[in-house]
């Protein structure tokens, strides 16, 4: 019996009746991305571009989340056709492909997603996860309503060219990227600096003024909010090695002495 494959993360947005809110997944671990999946949360976002991800653990990880409600996303480590179509074939149905900054690069992205003559995606479905070994009927023919791609914007010239690059036919959604973003603006480590608050606005409007969704990484709650305000379609409001990181210092400030004034410990 044919089988089917879930919803793309385009069709996922288009039926919401709300903003998607999603963490990221940067352990590399799938029991962490399992943990995460259960949340309650939108969507998922396992990241090889600033992780120890590799093609191995990416592929364990959306077996671990398959099981749940979750709509899984995979990062690519950067815009390049050969990484693309391996993690096509990881059978992950959404990708964000970083760095991209111009209408060029974006086709470049649309077309390692897309089997000839649309694009340049290497065949190996039958081989692949992507197809279920060619369980899936007429994944060839029709891999494209599978696939959903989003393009990340993070340099100012990214921002200068949000609206061609949203207009590529294949582009699905725009993600934003504050952190290289301010870096690119001169203002590197100043995520929430009015300037590069305004650039992620501006590529908002651009976006929608295009008719496609847009997203933005925002891991502190006061930006997430704003930015939902602002007409986001979708957020990022954490990590699941931020959570941690942040969570384990809280039980040291909370339950290891510190000195006072007189130098004495004190609890």
């Amino acid at each position: 019996m044919p089988l089917r494959l879930d919803p793309s993360f385009r069709a996922q947005l288009a039926d919401s009746d709300h903003p998607f809110v999603g963490m990221w997944v940067c352990s590399g671990s799938p029991l962490l991305a399992e943990v995460a999946a259960g949340s309650g949360l939108d969507w998922l976002l396992i990241d090889m571009e600033h992780s120890a991800n590799t093609l191995e653990s990416v592929l364990t990880q959306l077996q671990a989340v398959a099981a749940y409600p979750i709509t899984p996303l995979v990062r690519v480590p950067f815009n390049d056709a050969v990484a693309i179509k391996q993690v096509l074939d990881l059978g992950a149905q959404n990708l964000i492909v970083p760095m991209v900054s111009s209408a060029d690069e974006a086709r470049a992205a649309v077309a390692a997603t897309r089997y000839p003559p649309e694009g340049v995606r290497g065949v190996g479905s039958a081989l692949a996860r992507s197809a279920r070994w060619n369980r899936v009927d007429r994944y060839l023919q029709e891999s494209a309503q599978h696939v959903s791609l989003t393009v990340q914007i993070e340099t100012a010239a990214g921002v200068e060219a949000a609206a061609d690059i949203a207009a590529v036919d294949g582009v699905d959604a725009v993600f934003v990227g504050p952190s290289d973003l301010s870096a690119s603006m001169g203002l590197l480590g100043q995520q929430t600096h009015p300037d590069v608050v305004a650039a992620v606005e501006s590529v908002f409007a651009a976006v929608h003024a295009a008719g496609k969704p847009v997203g933005v990484n925002a891991f502190d709650p006061s930006a997430a909010d704003a930015y939902l305000a602002a007409g986001a379609d979708f957020v990022a409001v954490g990590a699941d090695v931020a959570l941690l990181a942040r969570a384990s210092e809280a039980l040291a400030a909370r339950f290891l002495p510190r000195s006072d004034a007189s130098g004495r410990p004190s609890y």
